[in-house]
């Protein structure tokens, strides 16, 4: 698959060496054709095929004549920041996010720590049909960064907003299960550093998750038992390039991965002013935790580089997606678990109570998430009988199809990592958020008969 969120698929089915070695090379081709810069930082989750494609990686940039700053197993965060603190041309990031274990991927950072954007994103895969390698005189050559994760944590910890000294008094007692991704290198170190008292579960990096690796309340009852038998404050849950967080609170409930973003917000707008952007996708309870200190919500399409340039455009404080992943301008541009954890930290503190109480104190929507086989019909078609039956709903049709209305909405869209379409839903009960998906589902089916 092919799309802003990079290449991936599934190893050995349509995922090959071969296709790795090729993207590889037309990244640093145009990385380095860019601008001066020569160096590539190059990085990996913790998943069994990361090893073999890190090595096939590392020889196709060489092989254009990239410079490689190697960070061995790492996180998606981390990368980005040491693109950036190596002025670098770019960074490339082996990992497929939440996809199971038998799916593999490369993401493309441009030199400003983002994302490719669209038409970045073709400009390069252009390459791929006739890479410009390097002749035996103009090889790159590698070096390794054994640093970046220190200068990472340090980042976080500087941050204004993070009181360290009155978390550390705090003590919190903390579970994390790392799923056997590249949290294991990072997340017990930040709660150490912040004088929490850590029960942490699948720290071994060895890619092999014993559960689906997205970190949604299905998947997170050991956790939710962790907490409640470690009697835990707040239990943390991160997928394996760790650029989302989810959280369960002390009684042992996953209270969803739309509140990780809303509670991290609440932080930055109590001491900074200023617009929040989140995607289409994302939960109003998001918009709450705004209202609450006049902040306006502002909606991107669903994708990090998306709802990273608009809030560059915005000049927003705070934003992120619903998925678990926060973004703070003032770190850098891109979503960061190891950010989420000490910001919801700073909130407990904040808030003098448990995390259980603060998030009863607001408003409860039912969101629904489904995955749909994709229509052999164009999607056009799927939104246009949408809207033909909501007529009332505001629409949004920047990444597919929003409708909605106060307190409820329905999103339809492509995904960008699967092949399927996403319908999810959000309302103030679950009824009313199924017979929205229902809908959905039913206008697909007709349009596929």
């Amino acid at each position: 698959m092919i799309s802003v969120s990079g290449i991936r698929g599934r190893v050995g089915f349509g995922l090959t060496p071969e296709v790795f070695a090729r993207y590889s090379a037309a990244f640093g081709a145009w990385a380095i054709a860019k601008g001066t810069a020569k160096a590539v930082v190059l990085g990996r989750d913790s998943r069994v095929s990361g090893r073999l494609f890190h090595q096939v990686a590392r020889a196709a940039l060489e092989s254009v004549g990239a410079n490689v700053i190697d960070l061995g197993i790492t996180t998606t965060p981390t990368l980005q920041m040491a693109v950036e603190h190596h002025h670098a041309a770019g960074g490339l990031g082996i990992t497929a996010s939440h996809n199971p274990v038998e799916w593999n991927a490369l993401k493309f950072i441009g030199p400003d720590g983002l994302f490719l954007s669209a038409a970045a994103g073709a400009e390069m895969r252009a390459l791929s049909d006739d890479v410009p390698y390097a002749t035996y005189d103009r090889l790159g050559a590698t070096r390794f960064d054994n640093e970046a994760a220190t200068r990472h944590l340090d980042a976080v910890l500087a941050l204004p907003m993070i009181d360290v000294a009155a978390i550390r008094a705090r003590k919190f007692r903390v579970a994390y299960d790392a799923c056997r991704g590249a949290g294991g290198v990072i997340v017990p170190h930040l709660l150490a550093l912040l004088g929490c008292e850590t029960e942490a579960i699948e720290l071994e990096t060895d890619g092999r998750f014993p559960r689906s690796p997205e970190p949604v309340a299905e998947n997170l009852g050991a956790l939710c038992a962790l907490v409640k038998s470690s009697r835990a404050d707040v239990g943390f849950a991160t997928d394996p390039d760790v650029d989302r967080l989810a959280l369960v609170d002390e009684t042992g409930r996953a209270i969803g991965e739309d509140y990780t973003l809303a509670l991290a917000a609440r932080v930055v707008l109590k001491r900074t002013p200023g617009a929040v952007v989140t995607n289409l996708s994302t939960s109003l309870v998001v918009d709450d935790q705004a209202a609450e200190f006049g902040a306006r919500v502002q909606r991107a399409p669903v994708g990090e580089v998306n709802v990273a340039m608009a809030m560059r455009a915005a000049g927003a404080v705070v934003g992120g997606e619903g998925n678990g992943g926060v973004i703070l301008p003032e770190l850098h541009l891109g979503r960061d678990a190891p950010l989420g954890v000490a910001l919801v930290l700073q909130m407990l503190v904040d808030a003098g109570e448990s995390l259980s109480k603060i998030v009863a104190r607001y408003p409860r929507y039912a969101i629904i998430k489904e995955k749909l086989d994709r229509p052999a019909v164009p999607l056009d078609a799927v939104y246009a009988a949408l809207r033909a039956a909501f007529p009332d709903a505001e629409a949004d049709t920047q990444d597919g199809l929003r409708l909605g209305w106060p307190g409820r909405w329905v999103h339809v869209r492509p995904s960008g990592t699967e092949p399927i379409v996403r319908v999810i839903a959000e309302a103030g009960t679950a009824d009313a958020a199924r017979a929205l998906v229902d809908r959905a589902r039913e206008l697909l089916a007709q349009l596929t008969r």
